[in-house]
Order: C-alpha cells, then structure tokens, then sequence
C-alpha cells in the first residue's frame, strides 16, 4: 500500500511527489503517456516566484543552464513595459524553457527522492472510504493508497470519475502554435509579423533557429478534439496574414483553447486536485504550469503532516482556502488580458488607457506581482504585511536563506538569539543569525517559504508552531 498515488507526471505530479519524498512519504506517480514528449515540444515560461521554489529545492541550474532568460516586464497582456523598480526578488526575468526539460528536470528529482513512476498506466476507476482509495488501472490492476492526488490536466479523469465540479466559461477561440519552417525570406516573414502584431496581439512569428520559426496564431473556428495540422496553419496564417509564407516541414503542432474553469473543492474526503486538474485558463502570462508547481509546494508539506500524524486540525484544508483564491484571481487575470488584447474599438481603447497607467511604477509594479505570484498573500489573520506572504531570498551571516530550506521543513530565522523549537525539531530547524538581512527579530518560515509568525516572543512563536506543526514532541 502506497501513502499516496498522484494521477499525472507532469510538473505539478512531479513537484509534488518530490515535496513527498522529503518526509519520507511512499509515492507512486502514475502517468497514461508511455513515452515522454520530445524535448523540444512547447515553449513555456517559469516566473519569479516559481524561480524561487526551484531555488529553494537546489534545482535552479539545472534550469537556467537550459533555459532563455528575458526581462519580466512585458508579462501582462504584452504590453511592452520595462521591468517596474522595487520588485522584491533577486529574479527579475522570467525564463523561457522548453516544457518537456521542466517535466524532466523535476521527474528526476522525484524519482532521485525515492518517488516509483509507472508510465503507459492510464487510472480508470476511483473507490474511496474512511481508511483510503482504491485505484483501478487501465490494465485491471487495483492499487490501495491512503491518499489519491489528481494531477491529470485539464480533461482530468481523476476529477470526473470522483465527479467534483468545474464551473466556467467553455473555450471560445482556439490558438495553434507550433514551429515550422518558411521558404519565405526571413526579411520578409519577421516585418510581415511585426506589422500584423500592431493589431492582433495574439499572433507571434519569429525567428527559433536553423531556419525555424515559432508561430502563434489565433484560429477561426474552435475544434473539440484540439488536434492541429500543417494545413490548419496555412490557412490561418493566410487569413491573419494575408500569406501561408510557404510554411512547410513542422517540427511540432498544437491547439489550445480559452476554455476558463476552476475546479469546486481541491479536496473530496481522500482525493486532492493540482495544477491543469484543478484549474484551466487562457496562456496570457504564461501563469499554467506556474501555478500548478506552486499547489504542490503547497500542498505537499501539509498532505506528508496528515500522513505521518502530526498535522493540526484543518491544516489540509487550508490547501483548498489559500490556492482556490490564489487560481480564482489568475483566472481574473487572465481573462482582463484576453480583452486587453482583443481586436475591436473597445478592448483597443481600454488597453491604450492600461498603457498609460502602466508608465506609473506602482501600477506596472503591481500587474508583474499578480503575474509573477509575487503578490501572493494567504490569510493568516492580523498581522504584519509580511504576514502570509513569502520572504525573499535575505542574505544571511553564511548564505542566503534559500540555502536553508532544501529539505522542505519549517525555519525559525532568529536574530535574537533567544528564542527556541524544543518539542518540534524534528519538523521545524532554527537557525540563529544575528547578522540576517531581516526587518523583523524573528520569523517563522513555512516548507513553501511564507511567512507564518513574525516578532520575538517565545509564547507567540510556540502558540504559531502548534498551529502549524502541531503538537510538541
């Protein structure tokens, strides 16, 4: 018997399962694919924030050696602004990288943990009770784990099968995108571009190397099945752009749509949803695989702590009340951008003026935080604005602070010298730097690096540990 089986090794499954393996959990992943993507499928984009998390884990070289570093200004609707002054990160890019390197990356990682991946096993069937949930595979084999985690995407079966809702908008406009060759000069194919770009913000054709071009289109029907073919692209690309620039040996092809849902519950009794499963929306920002690696830092400290028996009442649930918020708001997000970048009087007008508004710092500023997830703030009660927010990466007396959360348990940053963790070392470590980069004496550090208690009372600090960690050993 597994602790948990995750539905999908995708990032969110992958993340997910390594954070498991940090607390010794015993994970199965379980992914329907046989054979993982070529390596060069599908450009995606890693933010700030999710920078941070694969600093934290010491898996960002591993990424950046990989990956195209851009400025992070232009991220909201494309509106070509450059990056706002008082970001709080040492990260101000954001990191173009092909998607098939982040799922290898991190499926390395689990499977370097300890997590078992089994490819080519689709689930089929969901039987859930008291002690945990029975997993039929679609070779027939029944698996028992106490938890099951849905990481399965946007067309989950996870999610259907345990029959949870996903209200909202289906897709009205599909996109294809893809990289192709042009038998047009390259001179001609990049000013044609530029100038179809002045109105029609969806579109992008540029340049990718050895004579490639990554192209970006809007469609102008919507398809079911989201398959996409050579002809489909030369026929929206003489519609947008008056030529098919004699398009012809495609390297990859794809089609997705607007479709904007989000799933009801992130938890139904012993069945948990992340990423894709849990929430789809349009790709302006590039915020998808972002936010699904970020609901597995979430959630894994807090599904190990049910596991091993230390977890305080209702701390799994606060993984449904802080990220159903956090998704509801990039849906939001995402939607504005859609308009934003729409072709009519209207939407042309309305994102003239948020240009304007985005010359103010402190309005760019704001847009690259919701972007980034850098302007996450969960709900801790009153408090400090750092309350419930992530801390930067502070400088320390030796290192920095993300050098101290490789094993995804809680830190007391102390500068007091004074303060203590007796009864939960072995969930929380103290670190004693007088010299640390910190507004505050203390604080108290969740594994996903947001902040649960600042000051310098031991009472307060003891009462913040038993919230969040339980009860003293």
């Amino acid at each position: 018997m597994f602790d948990v089986i995750i539905a999908g090794c995708g990032p969110t499954g992958a993340m997910l399962a390594a954070e498991l393996r940090l607390h010794d959990v015993r994970v199965l992943v379980l992914e329907r694919d046989a054979d993982p993507p070529p390596s060069f499928v599908r450009l995606v984009s890693l933010h700030i924030r999710s920078l941070e998390l694969m600093a934290m884990r010491g898996l960002l070289d591993r990424l950046l050696e990989r990956g195209r570093q851009r400025p992070v200004g232009g991220s909201f609707a494309g509106i070509p602004k450059p990056t706002p002054e008082g970001l709080d990160s040492d990260f101000g890019i954001l990191l173009g990288i092909s998607q098939p390197h982040v799922n290898g990356v991190l499926e390395d990682h689990a499977v370097a943990s300890g997590a078992e991946v089994r490819r080519g096993l689709g689930v089929t069937g969901v039987e859930q009770d008291d002690d945990g949930v029975t997993v039929e595979l679609a070779d027939g084999e029944r698996l028992r784990a106490r938890y099951l985690v849905g990481c399965d995407g946007a067309r989950s079966t996870v999610r259907k099968l345990v029959g949870v809702g996903f209200p909202g908008e289906p897709s009205r406009n599909d996109t294809l995108m893809g990289e192709l060759e042009f038998s047009a000069p390259q001179e001609e194919v990049v000013a044609r571009a530029a100038e179809i770009r002045e109105t029609v913000k969806v579109f992008h054709l540029g340049p990718f190397g050895d004579g490639r071009y990554r192209v970006v289109v809007p469609c102008a029907a919507v398809s079911e099945d989201r398959s996409a073919t050579l002809d489909d692209f030369k026929q929206e690309l003489r519609t947008v752009a008056g030529t098919d620039f004699g398009a012809h040996s495609p390297r990859w092809l794809s089609r997705f749509g607007d479709a904007t849902r989000l799933v009801e519950h992130y938890r139904v009794g012993r069945v948990l949803f992340a990423g894709d499963a849990a929430h789809i929306h349009p790709p302006a920002g590039g915020q998808g695989l972002n936010l699904g690696v970020q609901d597995a830092v979430n959630l894994g400290w807090k599904l190990a702590a049910q596991i091993h028996g230390w977890a305080p009442d209702g701390l799994l649930d606060t993984y449904h009340a802080e990220r159903h918020p956090v998704a509801e708001d990039v849906l939001d997000n995402t939607r504005a951008q859609v308009h934003l970048m729409a072709d009519e009087p209207g939407a042309r007008a309305l994102r003239r003026l948020v240009t304007e508004l985005m010359d103010l710092n402190e309005v760019n500023r704001f847009l690259i935080e919701k972007i980034t997830a850098l302007g996450v703030r969960y709900d801790f009660g009153p408090g400090p604005d750092l309350l419930g927010r992530r801390l930067r990466d502070v400088e320390l007396t030796k290192g920095t602070l993300h050098d101290h959360l490789r094993d995804g348990r809680g830190l007391v940053l102390d500068r007091t010298g004074t303060l203590g963790v007796a009864g939960w070392s072995d969930r929380v470590d103290l670190l004693a730097d007088p010299g640390a980069a910190l507004d505050f004496p203390a604080v108290l550090l969740r594994p996903d690096g947001h902040v649960a208690w600042a000051g310098d009372r031991q009472q307060d600090l003891d009462e913040q540990l038993a919230r969040w960690f339980g009860a003293q050993r």
